[in-house]
């Protein structure tokens, strides 16, 4: 069963084209990550599958309504997250939930069971009482994230929902999607985070409104464009990673070459050897390094569709 469905989806302001035929599914229960640079298309297209925008042309269902026949209902029937804290903020977050709940037509005792529900989920109940406005940052997305949860919808649309927040409340939030999609919840999440992405069941890269590539995240670590044949991925550490690389950059053999914490991760021809590598950063003065296989990663897929369609 599908939670999402596009097909052809399209929308044109003018003479520029936001989303440019977008077809992909996304089944019921499972995380999707929505990927693509800045300016992409992506707002464009969940504002359409929210029932915001109408599109030019093509269709789309959420959760089996259609978003331009039945937009009213779709807007009842999901949760939107933005990355924004977009809750009152002199409110106190029990005010808040209130009036959220309010809105999706909540009330007496279906309103207070759900915000107990919520609050209990996000564990924000020892701020119950405090203005939202003086929440910390991480604290802020869990009020936000329970206001959108707080009406029950089956889809919840996350727009970046951890930008802006540190470690420990970005791990901490993720903690709560997964325990959300354990329970059968759909999560439509846009993120600029690899690491994020990674724990996405699918997921859907679109560059300049069209849609590049859509799989598993094992699936598009195996395409061709970012692993051609006769290629392999190596990581270097060396005592002096930056000036290491900036020696490997030069070579003929350095296919791409990137620092990635304090190791170099290299793509190079299958018969140039780590040795010929450590070789080549010996003669400038780079000793004591050590190489290891390694798999892409899905910075690895994005950097390169992203480089290669920029050249296009």
């Amino acid at each position: 069963m599908n939670a999402i469905e596009l097909k052809g989806l399209t929308k044109r302001f003018g003479n520029f084209t936001a989303v440019d035929t977008l077809s992909f599914n996304v089944k019921a229960g499972t995380i999707f990550g929505f990927l693509g640079p800045n300016g992409s298309g992506k707002s464009t297209c969940i504002r359409m599958l929210c029932g915001l925008l109408e599109p030019t042309s093509g269709t789309a269902s959420v959760v089996g309504l259609d978003v331009v026949k039945e937009a009213e209902q779709v807007k009842r029937s999901i949760g939107y997250m933005n990355q924004a804290f977009s809750l009152y903020r002199d409110l106190s977050v029990s005010e808040n939930l209130d009036f959220f709940g309010g809105i999706y037509g909540l009330k007496g005792e279906r309103l207070r069971r759900r915000k107990s529900e919520v609050i209990d989920l996000v564990g924000i109940a020892p701020y119950v009482d405090r203005q939202s406005g003086q929440l910390s940052g991480g604290w802020k997305q869990r009020l936000a994230l329970a206001a959108a949860l707080i009406h029950e919808p089956e889809l919840i649309f996350l727009d970046e929902p951890t930008a802006g927040i540190d470690p420990v409340a970005r791990r901490d939030l993720w903690d709560l999607l997964f325990e959300l999609a354990s329970a059968g919840k759909t999560l439509f999440v846009t993120t600029h985070y690899m690491d994020e992405a990674e724990r996405c069941n699918e997921i859907a890269y679109i560059y300049l409104s069209k849609l590049m590539v859509h799989g598993t995240p094992d699936e598009l670590k195996r395409m061709e464009e970012v692993s051609p044949q006769g290629t392999r991925r190596i990581a270097i550490s060396a005592q002096n990673p930056p000036v290491a690389l900036s020696i490997l950059k030069k070579e003929a053999f350095a296919l791409d070459a990137t620092l990635v914490e304090a190791e170099i991760h290299l793509l190079l021809p299958t018969d140039t050897s780590d040795t010929e590598v450590q070789r080549v950063l010996a003669a400038q003065g780079v000793t004591e390094t050590k190489t290891r296989p390694i798999d892409p990663s899905l910075e690895d897929v994005f950097v390169t569709l992203t480089r290669r369609l920029a050249k296009a």
